[in-house]
């Protein structure tokens, strides 16, 4: 297996190191300090459903081969390969920062996602619980949350999701692109199995807090078959809506994404790059699966995601109100 490939290195600099002989040592996690002095993110495409976004950390130890925010690990003079697995930036000024914010006279409780990027429910947020701090802080000001995120330990901070949705203020998109367990094993190698994040839908739905389901990416020959099984599953366990979309590699992604795909399913990798490339040529077979996907969600009952209220039920609590929020950490 090229190194470089598993772990390109940042086209802004920083230094390729080879090992002389035998085999890398298996990387451990780092965690570095992000000095970010804010933590909302303008989002400059309001199809997609939300205006901001917040995201905790940088870099994901689901190590998904196909993520799009691998490229964004480039920015910190790192790889977008195994650095972005290994390496987190950790911003644990976000509560505060966030506080700060929701605080300024121009904020008017515009819906802010988490998770635009990188998982904000990943591992180390068990011990860290950055998230949460930041779901109570919009829990408190009854600000407008969409969180997308395929780990079921969301499920912890059901407490204050389902004070959210009490009003109207969160939906939740669990992702679950490849339904199939061996094949999530091998390009999602850190994420949760697929059926826990179903019995994640589950506890969601059952607490009340709405929430659908991402099949994206699509990626052709290795998942775009089990569309009809995913979203049977997703809707048996109650989602109530479903998206996709076809994977889009920029070149450091693309190479990450080549390298897994042929020495963790070589007897799929040809295939599928190839069928990948047809699709985003527009090809024949990926309008089919698009018809696919569409004729299921039509069939199981899924539709659009609520309206988010309006006006918006943000509001400011009382001074001092947010004590004893920050010390997650």
């Amino acid at each position: 297996m090229s190194r470089y490939a598993d772990n390109p290195p940042s086209r802004f600099g920083g230094t390729i190191i080879e090992w002389d002989e035998g085999e890398a040592p298996i990387p451990k996690i780092e965690l570095i300090e992000d000095q970010s002095r804010s933590i909302l993110s303008k989002n400059p495409d309001p199809s997609m459903g939300f205006e901001w976004s917040l995201n905790p950390y940088r870099g994901c130890t689901h190590a998904c081969a196909y993520c799009y925010a691998r490229e964004f690990h480039e920015r910190l003079d790192l790889g977008a390969g195994v650095d972005f697995e290994r390496v987190i930036a950790v911003k644990r000024d976000a509560p505060r920062l966030l506080e700060e914010a929701l605080g300024r006279r121009s904020w008017a409780g515009g819906v802010i996602c988490m998770s635009g990027a990188t998982d904000c429910y990943q591992a180390i947020e068990r011990r860290l619980e950055i998230t949460r701090a930041c779901v109570a802080v919009l829990a408190e000001h009854k600000n407008p949350l969409l969180i997308i995120t395929r780990s079921p330990l969301i499920t912890r901070d059901l407490d204050l999701l389902t004070t959210l949705a009490a009003v109207d203020a969160v939906q939740v998109t669990i992702s679950i692109p490849i339904l199939d367990p061996g094949r999530a094993r091998a390009l999602e190698p850190g994420a949760p199995p697929p059926a826990a994040r179903l019995r994640a839908v589950r506890a969601l739905a059952d607490a009340g807090v709405p929430v659908g389901v991402s099949l994206a990416p699509l990626l052709p020959g290795v998942n775009d078959e089990l569309i009809p099984q995913a979203l049977q599953a997703a809707r048996d366990a109650g989602a109530r809506w479903a998206w996709t979309g076809l994977a889009r590699l920029t070149p450091p992604v693309a190479a990450v994404y080549e390298e897994r795909l042929r020495e963790r399913l070589p007897l799929r990798a040809e295939g599928a790059l190839q069928r990948l490339q047809a699709a985003k040529e527009g090809g024949e077979a990926h309008k089919l699966t698009q018809q696919v996907f569409q004729l299921w969600t039509r069939r199981l009952g899924f539709e659009p995601p609520p309206p988010w209220p309006s006006p918006s039920p943000f509001r400011r609590p009382a001074r001092g109100a947010q004590l004893g929020l920050f010390g997650a950490g």
